[in-house]
């Protein structure tokens, strides 16, 4: 097969690479999705939240919520576990998937309450579900540039989508719960723009008034803490344990998330990361590198851009014939795509969906996707991610329909400002290349430079004192690859 210029990797030399590690399980004798021989999954410290995450975690959309009319999502569950895997995602608007956790934990005696209740079982798991309400609240006027989506006629706001969340996987179905139900996370989901920001963080950033309106995340601190300063939580209920947000389109916004957060109210992050995450504004070099230094336990997803890698076209799923039920394809094997998202510096888990689990070990998806993600952090070679990276762009180079702005390389320093003879900057945003570090120079005079790091609060800037600030002042983002963005002022 000849080389294409743009994409010098022939498919022949894609599978190659990953050839050894696709043997090794081809060897497997398991008994279909037989876990008696499985070894133990490999973890990952889970950012500085004191659990030991598995690099494989169970999704809660495929089979879980698209349920084909010949799967039965509870054994996936039931095999998740067996597995060892630890990190469970589900959301208020993944249609049935908290009704079929439900299911799964009556079995695994994971109902508080109960006489049977395995309470060392559910400490050692970690159970995340979702809200796309951005309200704390009910009553607030409807914006056109803020998402609030609603889950029926009782949520009104976030503090209704935990209790939803909580009734449908421990308790009735119809608004009860029981004591000591709680949720290891909640994320605030599908984080679009700063519109959004600015309602999630009122009654933080401004003064909290519980008689008007204020964002979701007061009133999540409320059901985190066991406190009622917003009139929410008037049971004082602990309800939830850590605070985080998702995203898959919007990397400034992600980290504009990130750093307004001077309340220590983030834990978590669940983005979107696979191996055409630089075909836009990627997420590995602008929005994680910022999470991690914050100490969030960080969850990749859309591994395989929710099927759009595979069988259907780049759009989202929306019914059980859009679930992918086979692993991975000769042209996209599953393996390197995971061992991918995995190797991006501060992953620490993935939630994978499963279309459904077979006797035999080769088509099982919850083995196959086990396997893969027994990988180390730096267990794949810089060249063999950038192999990844074009064989997939080649491929499929329209799938991650979900990142909304294109890539447009280095961007220059943001919000250049002097004052009192020192310079400020906000972070630059990076393209293909992480940024390495600032030069400043004035009236075409280098000064100095300062090392890129993690921006970690838009209230600390980057800065540098210069002597006289007189003349034209320039500050330019350098990347790894020597590319270089200016921002100039008088």
């Amino acid at each position: 097969m000849k080389k294409n210029k743009k994409y010098p990797v022939s498919r022949r030399s894609f599978i190659k690479v990953t050839a050894a590690s696709t043997a090794a399980l081809s060897t497997i004798s398991l008994g279909g999705c037989n876990t008696e021989k499985v070894p133990t999954p490999m973890k990952r410290k889970f950012g500085k939240l004191g659990f030991d995450v598995t690099t494989i975690a169970l999704g809660g959309q495929s089979s879980l919520q698209w349920t084909p009319d010949d799967v039965d999502p509870v054994p996936i569950i039931l095999k998740a576990f067996d597995l060892g895997i630890n990190y469970y995602d589900t959301s208020n608007l993944y249609a049935g998937s908290q009704l079929n956790f439900n299911k799964a934990f009556k079995k695994l005696n994971l109902i508080p309450g109960e006489d049977n209740y395995n309470e060392k079982l559910r400490e050692s798991i970690w159970l995340t579900s979702k809200t796309a309400m951005r309200w704390g609240k009910p009553g607030w006027a409807e914006r056109e540039d803020v998402i609030n989506w609603s889950n029926g006629e009782n949520v009104k706001c976030a503090v209704d989508d935990v209790k939803r969340s909580l009734t449908q996987i421990f308790g009735d179905g119809e608004g009860a719960y029981p004591e000591g139900a709680y949720l290891d996370m909640v994320l605030i989901h599908t984080l679009h723009n700063t519109a959004e920001i600015d309602v999630l963080y009122e009654g933080l950033e401004t003064p909290l008034d519980p008689n008007k309106n204020f964002g979701a995340l007061v009133a999540l601190r409320d059901l985190r803490d066991g406190t009622n300063l917003t009139g929410m939580n008037p049971k004082k209920e602990k309800l939830i344990r850590h605070i985080g947000f998702s995203g898959h389109a919007n990397p400034p916004a992600m980290m504009d998330m990130i750093q307004r957060d001077e309340f220590g109210i983030l834990d978590g992050l669940l983005i979107a990361i696979n191996a055409n995450d630089k075909t836009k504004m990627n997420f590995q070099h602008n929005v994680i590198p910022v999470a991690e230094a914050k100490g969030m336990g960080i969850i990749g997803m859309k591994v395989f851009a929710d099927a759009a890698m595979y069988h259907k076209e780049p759009r989202w799923s929306r019914t059980p014939d859009d679930v992918f039920r086979k692993v991975g394809t000769p042209e996209l094997p599953s393996r390197p795509l995971i061992e991918y998202s995995l190797t991006t510096p501060g992953v620490h888990t993935l939630i994978i969906g499963i279309g459904q689990i077979d006797d035999d070990p080769m088509k099982c998806q919850l083995v196959q996707n086990f396997y893969a993600a027994q990988i180390k952090p730096d267990g794949m070679s810089s060249d063999e991610r950038n192999r990844i990276e074009i064989q997939a762009a080649k491929i499929k180079p329209d799938s991650n329909y979900f990142q909304e702005i294109k890539n447009a390389g280095l961007g220059a320093p943001r919000e250049v400002e002097v004052t009192d003879n020192k310079i400020t900057w906000q972070s630059s945003y990076a393209g293909d290349e992480p940024i390495s570090h600032y030069e400043i120079l004035v009236d075409g005079k280098f000064m100095g430079k300062v090392n890129h790091k993690p921006q970690l609060l838009k209230s600390e800037p980057f800065s540098f004192d210069i002597e006289n600030s007189s003349g034209e002042i320039l500050v330019a983002a350098v990347d790894n690859a020597g590319n270089r963005a200016e921002s100039k002022i008088i």
